[in-house]
């Protein structure tokens, strides 16, 4: 009988689960309704208010982050409402759709997938909007399908200084591998997702709220029955849940987040920035081209292009030889570019075992010489030993 393999999840998502959460994650459910939840739910609103750096509310949804982004959006819009999209990848232009969808009039900002948002497009048409006819501006703040994060800080100011616009940011894979001080950027409506930098399995997602988001709940015309945010505002009042929740994940949210305190925001912050740069300079030296600008390369995730070899055959060769599962391309960038994740709970061993896996390919394949694949592994390791 052959020996079971350990697969290596170095994708946006899911991404590795601790033991311990694990461990959490097979206790006996709990009913939905008694005081040993409502305790368990008042504990991890608090350390997901601590997580988004707020005092707003942060409501859970059972649910993926793009529940959380609809929720958002359905919330606090009303049909034949004006609001800017940004769009410069899979997960912008997701947005475009849902927005659509639901009768808004979209006005997007693009850019080349693989480059950031301006943030001067959004300043531009903002300015321009005196009437104040733009209800809110939709983004995605780390877009994992090219490996590029957006400016939001910058975009967030023009927003603010619009006054009427929400924010309304996609933070599935930013949350948690770097900073999003929420309250200090007047961010009014920020989803997340669990099966990111939050290190449990798929199947909640969080949504915060300002007071400016809920205000403008009040005049909400979209349609909305489970998703609505309102239902959930209530319920948290009691720490509780308008309907059955996925009890057993909100354990291992529980353990989850008590690991993330215990490392500390600036911690976690400084590992994904660290293996940020040990994946992308590894991949410099290989001879290899990163899909983003290198200045405005992702925490979450690192893309790469390879020349002479189809991607998805690279990919598999990986995951092949050596039980490491990589991303692929989106839409017209499959088989052209491949993208390695660092987030959530990856550490440093992870990261040197996927570079060697992707040198050793590199040099079977005879792409790089022996002596190339043996630096690639030591400039790893001198950006992980930076604090």
């Amino acid at each position: 009988m052959a020996i079971q393999q350990k697969l290596s999840l170095m994708i946006p998502g899911p991404t590795p689960v601790p033991e311990k959460v694990l461990q959490a994650l097979g206790k006996h459910p709990i009913g939905h309704r008694t005081k040993d939840f409502q305790d368990l739910v008042e504990s991890t609103t608090k350390n997901l208010q601590w997580l988004h750096q707020t005092q707003n509310d942060i409501l859970t949804i059972t649910g993926s982050g793009t529940a959380a982004m609809e929720a958002g959006i359905i919330n606090t819009l009303s049909k034949g409402d004006k609001v800017l999209c940004g769009e410069n990848g899979k997960f912008g232009q997701r947005w475009v759709q849902v927005a659509k969808e639901f009768g808004l009039d979209v006005i997007k900002i693009e850019a080349k997938w693989g480059s950031p948002l301006n943030p001067d497009d959004f300043k531009t048409i903002l300015e321009k909007d005196t009437e104040k006819e733009i209800k809110a501006v939709i983004l995605t703040h780390s877009e994992t399908s090219t490996g590029v994060i957006n400016d939001l800080k910058k975009i967030s100011t023009h927003i603010r200084n619009h006054e009427k616009a929400l924010s309304i940011i996609d933070c599935v894979t930013s949350l948690g591998a770097c900073s999003v001080p929420v309250d200090e950027w007047e961010l009014d409506i920020v989803a997340s997702g669990s099966q990111k930098g939050y290190m449990i399995p798929p199947g909640l997602s969080f949504i915060s709220m300002s007071d400016k988001a809920w205000q403008a709940s009040e005049k909400s015309n979209l349609p909305k029955f489970y998703l609505n945010l309102k239902s959930y505002k209530k319920s948290l009042l009691n720490n509780s849940n308008p309907y059955t929740p996925a009890v057993n994940l909100v354990f291992a949210l529980d353990e989850s987040l008590k690991m993330m305190r215990d490392e500390g925001l600036e911690n976690i912050f400084k590992r994904h920035n660290r293996h940020k740069l040990a994946i992308s300079k590894a991949a410099l030296t290989l001879k290899l081209k990163l899909f983003a600008d290198e200045n405005y390369l992702s925490p979450a995730i690192t893309a790469i292009e390879i020349d002479d070899i189809n991607a998805e055959d690279f990919r598999k060769t990986i995951k092949k030889e050596y039980d490491i599962l990589l991303a692929g391309g989106q839409d017209h960038l499959k088989g052209k570019i491949f993208r390695v994740g660092h987030l959530g709970y990856v550490n440093d061993r992870d990261i040197i075992s996927v570079v060697a896996a992707i040198s050793n390919t590199l040099l079977n394949q005879n792409k790089i010489s022996s002596k190339e694949a043996g630096e690639a592994l030591k400039v790893a390791s001198n950006y992980l030993k930076i604090n």
